[in-house]
């Protein structure tokens, strides 16, 4: 399969992207920076410099010709702040779950949050609470397309600890934390199982092996 990753230098999808490249697949993950690009032919992937915040539809779109999937991993980060969460983790999902319709690529892949469904408690970061907000709009935005094959995944608290190839996913696991290593083993797997199109899914470390746990959310 051919695979575009949003938010191509980011810490889920370098993982991802080496993952899948291993795998034989042919991996493309869109960046902001040249000097980023190194990082992801390190990892066996195709760098695409383009800025979600700043491209056309247009523009996307064409990355995404000949692609068999798209992987929404971007993020505004630490540090930044209410307006970019907004710029990025709401319209740049917009914009790249566009223009994946506007090419046919069905199978999308949304890395989300847990929380992002209901309202921040007034005594949360406003920061924090606008970061929510925005994924719970690009969320529901991306649900409403009949031309997507969804799967929204929302990890809990994530780590750099090594992944245990051990996770819980269900559509309500609770909180808890989750090696990035194995949220990229995750998307891998989603990506694989058809039955998870429709889906959104929460994901924590647990005891279940990752093929096996897919499954398992695939049957529910």
């Amino acid at each position: 399969m051919r695979i575009v990753i949003a938010g191509g230098h980011g810490q889920i999808a370098l993982r991802l992207e080496r993952l899948l490249a291993g795998r034989g697949h042919e991996v493309a993950g869109l960046i902001r920076r040249h000097e980023q690009a190194a990082d992801l032919r390190e990892v066996d992937a195709e760098p695409v410099l383009c800025d979600l915040e700043q491209a056309s539809v247009e523009e996307v779109a064409a990355h995404l010709q000949g692609a068999d999937a798209a992987v929404f991993a971007a993020g505004a980060g630490p540090g930044s702040g209410a307006a970019r969460k907004d710029t990025v983790d709401r319209a740049a999902a917009v914009l790249f779950a566009d223009a994946a319709e506007r090419t046919g690529v069905r199978r999308y892949i949304v890395v989300s949050t847990m929380g992002a469904d209901s309202e921040p408690p007034p005594d949360t970061d406003p920061v924090f609470a606008a970061y929510l907000r925005a994924k719970g709009a690009a969320d529901q935005d991306v649900r409403s397309r009949e031309g997507l094959d969804w799967t929204i995944l929302r990890p809990g608290v994530l780590t750099d600890e090594p992944g245990t190839g051990l996770v819980q996913l269900a559509e309500r696991t609770g909180r808890g934390p989750v090696p990035r290593e194995d949220v990229a083993a995750v998307i891998a797997a989603l990506l694989q199982e058809p039955a998870t199109i429709g889906r959104t899914l929460e994901l924590i470390g647990g005891t279940v092996p990752v093929e096996e746990a897919v499954r398992a959310a695939a049957k529910h």
